[in-house]
């Protein structure tokens, strides 16, 4: 008997439309090597860095639109500081901190640790996971429209 494990094709898009930009942020190759896959499979292009300043560096070099970033890496906070440089992006990525750990401590986006709102982001949930991170990007969206309306007038 034949056994193969087949994935899922990957999202085909019309001429000219691109899948949306995520750069993912984790040390654990585990994490950031499964929350990849699952964001891909979820029509999502996906960067992924194992360190800080990997993921600053590609932050200057390519735009995205949202920014997830496991809070302790290397060094405790470096999450955090990735996503302060993101802050620093003209192009203004939505971002959240991403808990890949069994820590106990939840996973909190940029705006809700600002307002100290925490979001659980539970990595086995993968529909809630999906339904989160779109969420962010759409939030990301309407923002851009009201600053160019603004703009515009």
């Amino acid at each position: 008997m034949n056994s193969r494990l087949t994935l899922a094709p990957k999202p085909t898009l019309r001429k000219g439309m691109q899948l949306t930009r995520v750069l993912l942020a984790d040390d654990d190759p585990t994490a950031r090597l499964t929350l990849q896959a699952v964001l891909e499979a979820g029509g999502y292009n996906v960067d992924s860095a194992a360190s800080a300043a990997e993921a600053m560096q590609k932050l200057d070099s390519q735009e995205y639109a949202l920014v997830l970033s496991d809070r302790d890496m290397e060094m405790p906070d470096s999450g955090l500081r990735v996503l302060a440089h993101a802050r620093t992006m003209l192009y203004r990525p939505a971002m959240a901190l991403i808990n890949t750990q069994s820590d106990g401590l939840p996973a909190q986006s940029a705006e809700a640790e600002a307002a100290r709102k925490p979001v659980q982001i539970e990595l086995e949930d993968i529909p809630e996971l999906l339904s989160q991170v779109a969420d962010l990007i759409g939030r990301r969206v309407n923002r851009q429209a009201r600053r160019e309306a603004r703009a515009a007038c």
